[in-house]
């Protein structure tokens, strides 16, 4: 992780190997939330992952144990994924009718404005807290259950349990009083 962080193209590589079954996982994950005829499957997207990781040039400085660097490493590539599924959607936003993301957005929103309106709400929620935007990002693009979230957090099952229900309800909400435009 250290070398990644330094630039080193060939620290991607090893670390896409070493750790590909949960690449693999969590793109699976993933694209249960994107349209059934979609182009890419999760292989494609762990391939996409190793080549944006490869672009990295630099990186903050790192946790100290490595099971940090672990979960940051995971942590990472799942929010690279997830915005790489975002920018292949946008050219073909005229042929999706919907996102789905699990049960926190019952298909109000659709194509890339829809995307967009999902983004917004998220920094919506993490400006009230960033471990709710974290919950609720591993539970509907990663699909971790709340005891893999719970150990990533450092935090009990409880815990991630209470922050999600609070964001599910705050999304819901959020979704009920959104403007029309943006339902549509």
């Amino acid at each position: 992780m250290g070398q990644l962080r330094a630039g080193s193209e060939s620290a991607a590589a090893r670390l896409v190997e070493l750790f590909h079954p949960e690449l693999r996982r969590i793109a699976a994950a993933q694209m249960r939330g994107e349209r059934v005829n979609h182009t890419w499957q999760p292989t494609v997207l762990v391939n996409e992952l190793y080549l944006e990781l490869r672009r990295i040039k630099s990186l903050p400085q790192g946790a100290a144990s490595d099971e940090e660097e672990r979960a940051a490493f995971l942590r990472l590539s799942s929010f690279l994924m997830r915005r790489m599924l975002i920018h292949h959607a946008r050219p073909l936003a005229k042929r999706m009718t919907s996102v789905s993301l699990v049960e926190v957005i019952d298909q109000r929103t659709g194509g890339e404005q829809g995307l967009a309106d999902i983004e917004e709400l998220l920094e919506q929620l993490a400006a009230i807290d960033p471990v709710l935007r974290t919950v609720v990002e591993m539970k509907v693009f990663e699909g971790l259950t709340r005891e893999e979230m719970a150990t990533r957090l450092g935090c009990s099952v409880r815990s991630v349990a209470s922050h999600w229900s609070f964001a599910r309800e705050w999304l819901r909400e959020s979704l009920d009083h959104w403007p029309e435009a943006a339902q549509s």
